[in-house]
């Protein structure tokens, strides 16, 4: 099960060029799995293979997690606390959502194969199985649908800015804004829902974890920053919706 790797040497001299880039962009996995030892084995093995790894241990965390950010793939274990796995694939493939979803499960029963593939499962792994024979499986899916590099890019082209959400920096020209995780976070998710009217509650929730009083002034405060660092280009606007939240316009 434990396959250890060598994970390659990205450094270069500029981060920003359209080689690095490229090497940059992630597909983005959420996986949830219970079992505490397999569920860290996979996660880092999976990342040790250039892929970003979001580990939720409960059917409702995986649920929460799939409502606030966007995936490339889901890892499901069939047996889960509070959701089952094939509960929750429903649940994501009633919100009209194609992501590919993988199983993972204890029981080799046809019904339960079938099971899945009936609630709209790309492929099914038995425990125990190799890193390997998943890795192919993620790979084979990828290549199918095309989605090794349409999402999580952790360098975004936002105007005229380069926004690096690794190393927290926003780059206009030749000069690098030093972001806060909190400032980046929520650039991030404004970013990912460009040009999308976003409430604030929603904001809320996705990176403060819930839409109290309190942290709905500091929100405003966040956004006051953000509005202030992308002044540079006039082609970037991010607007208050009046009743509702907000909104950033590229």
């Amino acid at each position: 099960m434990g396959k250890t790797l060598k994970l390659a040497n990205n450094h270069a001299t500029n981060p920003y060029s359209p080689i690095n880039l490229l090497k940059n962009i992630m597909t983005k996995i959420l996986l949830v799995e219970d079992d505490d030892s397999l569920g860290y084995v996979v996660k880092d093995n999976l990342e040790q293979e250039g892929y970003e790894i979001d580990l939720q241990v409960t059917g409702k965390a995986g649920q929460k997690a799939f409502q606030q950010h966007q995936y490339d793939i889901f890892i499901l274990d069939v047996m889960l606390p509070e959701m089952d796995g094939f509960t929750l694939a429903e649940y994501i493939r009633n919100t009209g959502s194609d992501v590919p979803i993988i199983f993972l499960t204890a029981k080799s029963l046809k019904e339960d194969r079938i099971k899945g593939l009936k609630l709209g499962a790309d492929d099914y792994l038995t425990k125990p199985f190799s890193i390997e024979e998943l890795i192919l499986r993620i790979e084979a899916i990828l290549k199918r649908t095309g989605k090794k590099t349409v999402q999580n890019i952790n360098n975004h082209s936002l105007g005229s800015y380069t926004f690096d959400t690794k190393n927290l920096k926003l780059i206009f020209e030749e000069k690098v804004l030093e972001l806060t995780h909190r400032e980046s976070d929520l650039l991030e998710f404004l970013v990912l829902h460009k040009n999308e009217t976003l409430s604030r509650d929603k904001i809320l929730i996705a990176i403060w974890g819930d839409d109290d009083y309190f942290k709905g002034r500091s929100l405003d405060v966040f956004i006051t920053r953000l509005r202030k660092y992308l002044s540079q280009d006039p082609s970037i606007k991010l607007s208050n919706v009046h009743g509702v939240g907000f909104r950033l316009e590229v």
